[in-house]
């Protein structure tokens, strides 16, 4: 197969569509960010990658806590506009219609209708040029009552959306099982 350079890039498929939380000079806001993910297991740790231009980072600086708020893809509309305008000139939550609610650090806004939220405190912070990169331990999860199977997290339920970025720059939704994890790759162990 060829293979085409491309130059250095972000192109990495899918990405997470996350909405994340910070107060900022005492009010809730909201932006969509796809740089994130797990970094850690214990403790439990996530990743995001904020420009010091946003308005977010002023509230994560401010507070050293954020929140990680997964929406479904029934959140695709809200999910973008808090992509495209600025906290800084418009009130997210209110215009999405976003309840607030805050956990065990008192200052990280969660959206009750985003089906997961990770409440974090801040780590540590990596300046990596065009962004920070924040890491923060996840103090506590909450999870939708009616996206949860016998008390765990069910991803059918959850419906998250992801983001595809250039050309496409669309948001989609998981598609089909292909095989199962830690049984698929047996097959070819036990061949060994």
């Amino acid at each position: 197969m060829a293979r085409i350079p491309m130059g250095p890039d972000t192109s990495i498929y899918p990405m997470p569509a996350f909405l994340i939380g910070a107060d900022v000079d005492g009010k809730p806001n909201f932006m969509t960010a796809a740089w994130s993910g797990i970094v850690n297991s214990t403790p439990p740790m996530v990743s995001v990658a904020i420009r010091a231009s946003r308005h977010t980072f002023k509230g994560v600086k401010q507070n050293s806590s954020f929140s990680v708020n997964v929406p479904s893809v029934a959140q695709a509309v809200e999910t973008d506009y808090c992509g495209i305008v600025s906290g800084a000139r418009a009130d997210k939550a209110a215009v999405c219609g976003f309840e607030v609610f805050y956990g065990r650090l008192g200052n990280a806004p969660m959206i009750e209708q985003c089906p997961v939220n990770l409440e974090c405190r801040v780590a540590h912070a990596l300046d990596l040029g065009s962004h920070t990169l924040f890491i923060g331990e996840i103090v506590e999860t909450y999870i939708s009552e009616e996206c949860t199977t016998d008390g765990k997290a069910d991803v059918d339920k959850i419906e998250p959306l992801i983001y595809v970025r250039d050309p496409e720059r669309e948001y989609r939704a998981l598609g089909r099982v292909v095989a199962k994890a830690w049984r698929a790759g047996l097959e070819l162990r036990d061949a060994g």
